[in-house]
């Protein structure tokens, strides 16, 4: 035993003064290791420090109360609910009969003697330095003990009179207001004096203000609702304290008995002790229950995470054993002094291993230290990223200390290879510096062919077979390390073509291949990078070449629509519309108009007092088989593949933003569409519908719009299989031919057609041309207009598919690119050190001195070709495996379709090779490391006494 601790100690002393007197190198291989430590470490401090508490979310939502009420809008009707209040429905099934709606009076399940906080939420447009901006609007008295922790006070007050309100920091840096600010609301005369600002802490990006209950919400919904406006939608719920005499808070019996009335209810004793499944009533019901991920789904995830952590692990050792293997070459004059004062092998390979000890160790405390110290003081940049504050500094010792271990044991992994080979060498090679016959393994060749076939076999196996991506990595993962293992044979052969090249490569490429111990792992490390990058470019290259496919245009290209689908009857409508003509470069401007039912101010979709709707009636023949109720349970499969394909099932891909796909416009419109029918512009100005959904159409050619006044009649007729009440109006049509694309329309009709049929519109929006495609600087003019408005607008601008993996593609191959002239350059590092002799022979005959210069390049070179190339080969599985195990996918779901009736058209899932991405890597890459290694190296003469040999 005490001799162990001894050895060990002179080898780690020994260690530790070789890692400080060679300290570039130490520094490569520390920051190979510690980097991805840092990494790891930041990311598990940010997550556990964002991961709130049951205690901190209760605070955060409930401050110091016990409980909030809420009204679910069920009439009074009995609820259940979830622990948390997130899942809740009826109690009473209510399946084949109307849902209950209604508000339902909240205190009359609030315990008596409890003390109650209001806290009402609802929206406007507040009138900034800028314009207008939808905002939240909370009335809270949030200086109540009671609200504590759901604001944060930042500067200034919360509001004390009618007349005052706070603001979030977001609200103020949106707006440019600032306190002492006067805030008017859209609509409402009344000013408001800013008179300090705050923030959610789980929503630090919210704009919200703060007023006195009953000081905003209700004056400026009055306000709107007396313009035709749509009101702030305000929702109140209620934050319920029971006081000191209810220990135990509000309990879950508490919380079902609430139910019972109606109420939903989010406890904060539930929360910290939540009731078992079994006694909560919702999740017995079918379609309910804790949800919980499979044990089948939690082992595929840790394979996975032990597969990508194993495959990081063996890259950093494949770039930092090299290295390890420099410092033994350049050493071995002291390892073989070692050997002759009586040391052994056991001693020269600790004293290597303990290099790499000693690095591992300070990588994992310097990784571990510069990830507590940059998370700590990047907390706010952090925080602001996420959107929402800490709950605390959250620091794991096991987690962080097992990820430390990590940095312990790829140090001692990347040290093996070389201690082991730095022991076999006689006390008589390393004094003299002679090299000896170097045989490679004939069991390693062997072993990795097997592991490539077989790994090869579980990828196929798994895309084909199976749907779990565990198995497809799992496989592909064998399979790189088969190749791993193949690359010193797989060097040998590139060895063959070295008789047709000049002098420097050829000696490059014969003295890689003669020092498989140290090109085989800078080949592998690069491998392992190309194989990656290829893997993951080839399934983005491939992903994007069946997105383009699948891309439906919602226009023509270049073009732009514009709409306004909020109530308001239109008003804002014509300076969206201008805006629109003045910031983009417009060729022809059609405006359009939509239907509306009862008063202007009416929702496209309806849904407020004195609002309707319309319908447009299909006549029974034209109806698709497969949604008519009555018949859908006795289709087979086979007469719903038949029915799906029937014109009456077809619908078109393009959604449409207008309720029927019904608009009103002028001949315009078809001109922007690029629809070339000069009869349809013929029946525009005749007074006919310009018609694009034939389904919509009687035989005689007339379409059918119902106008519906009365919504909740029309419910009823409805359930009770009778037609909706409503007058119908009937229109001639002019059907456009099958193979123009209609973008969503179903039909157009012309303004002076609707009103000569007594059809009610309102402004919706408008459809341009452009003369080009708008630039990103004046679709930021645009954007900045609309805001101005304060209205909620949907803009659309074709601009074609706009694929997304050129920058993935472009970081992934600088960061193989990055990768491989590491590797190679470390490769080169230890065959400089190990070619020594030859170098010196080389100036001693004569050789230019640019010789050294160009050698040292091409052995840089070389490296870096061999690994491109069979990382390209090896990277190309994973992806093809993937790719086919998605088209299985796909082809499973479309068969489940067309069983259902729905027709689509059949899955297209192409494997792309990304030739682009695979010829910049063999090709700039290779050759901007022999570039680099060629201009670091020194190409004067060093003419020095050889060793005695």
């Amino acid at each position: 035993m005490t001799t162990w601790y001894h050895s060990w100690r002179a080898a780690l002393r020994i260690a530790r003064r070789d890692a400080w007197r060679y300290k570039g190198r130490s520094f490569l291989v520390l920051a190979m290791i510690a980097l991805p430590i840092l990494g790891v470490s930041a990311l598990d401090l940010t997550l556990r420090s964002a991961e709130l508490s049951v205690s901190e979310s209760s605070e955060r939502e409930l401050g110091r109360a016990d409980a909030r009420f809420i009204d679910p809008q069920y009439g009074g009707e009995a609820v259940l609910q979830s622990p948390d209040a997130q899942n809740y429905q009826p109690k009473k099934n209510f399946e084949g009969s109307s849902w209950p709606e209604g508000a339902t009076d909240v205190k009359k399940a609030i315990p008596a003697g409890a003390t109650v906080l209001e806290d009402s939420v609802g929206s406007g447009r507040l009138r900034t330095t800028h314009g207008l901006l939808h905002a939240e609007i909370r009335e809270l008295k949030a200086t109540d003990p009671m609200a504590r922790g759901i604001m944060r006070l930042d500067e200034g007050r919360f509001p004390e009179k009618s007349g005052e309100v706070a603001a979030t920091t977001h609200f103020l840096e949106a707006s440019g207001l600032r306190i002492g600010s006067k805030l008017t609301a859209r609509g409402l005369d009344a000013e408001y004096r800013i008179v300090g600002s705050y923030e959610l802490p789980s929503a630090l990006k919210a704009d919200q203000v703060n007023a006195l209950p009953g000081a905003m919400l209700d004056p400026l919904d009055k306000a709107l609702k007396a313009d035709d406006l749509p009101g702030t939608s305000a929702d109140t719920t209620y934050l319920v304290s029971l006081g000191a005499s209810a220990s135990g808070g509000f309990t879950w019996n508490m919380v079902q008995e609430a139910n019972a009335k109606g109420v939903l209810v989010n406890s904060r004793a539930v929360a910290l002790n939540p009731p078992a499944d079994a006694d909560i009533a919702l999740y017995q019901l079918d379609g309910w229950g804790g949800y919980a991920q499979s044990s089948a789904a939690q082992t595929a995830e840790l394979a996975a995470l032990g597969t990508i952590v194993g495959l990081a692990m063996l890259e950093i050792c494949l770039l930092a054993g090299p290295a390890f293997a420099v410092g033994a070459r350049r050493s071995r004059r002291q390892l073989g002094l070692v050997g002759a004062n009586g040391g052994d092998r056991h001693h020269i390979r600790a004293i290597v291993l303990g290099g790499g000890l000693v690095i591992g160790i300070v990588s994992a405390v310097v990784g571990t230290v510069l990830a507590l110290g940059l998370t700590f003081a990047l907390r706010p940049l952090l925080e602001e990223y996420l959107g929402k504050r800490f709950g605390s500094f959250d620091i794991r010792p096991l987690e962080l200390g097992g990820i430390a271990l990590l940095a312990v044991v790829t140090g001692l992994l990347s040290a093996i290879v070389p201690a082991i080979t730095s022991s076999r060498q006689t006390v008589l090679a390393s004094l003299t510096g002679r090299r000896g016959v170097r045989k490679s393994s004939r069991v390693l060749p062997v072993v990795g062919l097997i592991a490539v076939v077989l790994g090869a076999s579980i990828a196929l196996y798994g895309s084909l077979m199976t749907e779990q991506f565990a198995v497809i990595a799992a496989g592909s993962a064998l399979a790189e390390l088969g190749v791993v293992a193949l690359t010193p044979a797989l060097v040998g052969l590139f060895g063959r073509i070295g008789r047709w090249l000049p002098l420097s490569p050829r000696l490059a490429l014969r003295d890689s291949v003669r020092n498989r111990g140290r090109t085989a792992p800078a080949v592998a490390a690069v491998l392992a990078a190309v194989a990656g990058t290829v893997a993951v470019s080839t399934y983005s290259v491939s992903s994007d070449a069946q997105y383009r496919a699948e891309y439906t245009p919602s226009l023509p290209h270049g073009a732009v629509s514009v709409m306004v689908t909020e109530g308001g009857g239109g008003r804002d409508v014509p300076t969206v519309r201008n805006a629109v003509q003045k910031s983009l470069p417009i060729d022809i401007r059609a405006d359009v108009d939509r239907i509306n039912v009862g008063k202007p101010s009416c929702p496209m979709y309806g849904g407020d007092d004195g609002c309707g709707q319309y319908e447009v009636i299909v006549p029974k023949a034209n109806e698709c088989p497969l949604w008519q109720e009555e018949d859908d349970d006795e289709l087979t499969p086979a007469e719903r593949r038949k029915w799906g394909k029937d014109w009456r099932c077809q619908e078109d891909d393009v959604y449409s933003h207008v309720d029927g796909g019904v608009l009103v416009g002028d001949a315009k419109l078809l001109k922007v569409l690029d629809i070339e029918d000069p009869e349809a512009e013929k029946a525009l100005a005749e007074g006919k519908v310009v018609l694009f959904d034939k389904r919509k159409a009687d035989k005689d050619g007339t379409v059918r719009i119902r106008m519906i006044t009365d919504v909740d009649a029309a419910d009823k007729a409805l359930e009770a299989g009778k037609e909706p009440p409503g007058e119908i109006k009937s229109f001639a049509t002019h059907e456009v031919p099958e193979n123009v694309k209609a973008y969503g329309l179903s039909m157009v009709m012309s303004p002076d057609t609707a009103k000569a049929a007594g059809v009610g519109t309102v402004p919706l929006g408008a459809y341009y041309s452009t003369t080009s495609l708008p630039t990103t600087a004046q679709e930021q003019k645009l954007d900045g207009e609309i805001d101005r408005t304060g209205t909620d607008v949907n803009l659309q601008i074709e601009k074609g598919f706009n694929g997304e993996t050129s920058i993935v593609l472009l970081a992934l191959t600088v960061f193989a690119g990055l990768i491989t002239i590491g590797a190679a350059g470390i490769a080169t590092g230890l065959a400089q050190a190990d070619a020594e002799a030859d170098l010196k022979t080389l100036a001693a005959v004569g050789a230019p001195a640019r010789v050294r210069r160009t050698l040292s390049g091409f052995q840089c070179g070389v490296v870096a070709v061999m690994g491109v190339i069979l990382g390209s080969v090896a990277g190309v599985l994973p992806a093809i495996g993937l790719r086919l195990s998605d088209r299985r996918s796909q082809e499973g779901w479309y068969q489940e379709a067309l069983a259902q009736g729905s027709v689509s058209d059949p899955p297209f899932v192409p494997v792309v090779v990304p030739w682009a991405t695979m010829a910049a890597l063999l090709i700039a890459v290779p050759l901007g490391a022999a570039l680099l290694a060629a201009l670091v190296t020194r190409s004067h003469r060093t003419l020095g006494r050889r060793a005695a040999t």
